[in-house]
């Protein structure tokens, strides 16, 4: 969390919670192929290493405020897993605690697609995509 992250109700923004889930979903499955300078190797490297042309897409996101999430100067704690896992998308799921309380503040989803960036069509996931995903689908049924 950063201290610019907070809205006019002391807790942060909606939008920047957003961007909390963005920056967990890249740490956990690397950039985009060409994003950046490389740095440490992600968990499941999965979006770093599609093919040149392949483009991960969010196709939408699901976000439930369970309560606020309140300013601290250390990182709030995002567990993420994978959900359903079908022929050309997949869905991300996230579960953002206070890191002081551990209390559940946002419980969200992202449906992501890979996409020709040429053509614009979708793709199918690889057998190899499929597989780097498993060992993380359905890892918390409870949320």
């Amino acid at each position: 969390m950063r201290w610019g992250d907070m809205d006019a109700y002391g807790h942060i923004n909606n939008v920047q919670l957003v961007r909390i889930l963005e920056e967990a979903r890249i740490a956990a499955f690397g950039p985009p192929r060409g994003a950046g300078l490389p740095g440490i190797e992600p968990e499941v490297a999965l979006f770093n290493e599609v093919p040149a042309g392949t483009l991960a897409l969010v196709v939408e996101h699901k976000i439930r405020y369970v309560r606020t999430l309140e300013y601290r100067n250390v990182p709030a704690v995002v567990q993420l897993w994978i959900g359903a896992v079908k022929g050309a998308s997949f869905d991300i799921h996230y579960l953002v605690q206070d890191p002081v309380t551990g209390e559940d503040c946002v419980k969200a989803s992202s449906h992501l697609v890979f996409v020709d960036e040429a053509t614009g069509q979708v793709m199918r996931l690889t057998p190899e995509q499929k597989a780097k995903l498993a060992p993380f689908t359905a890892a918390r049924q409870t949320h």
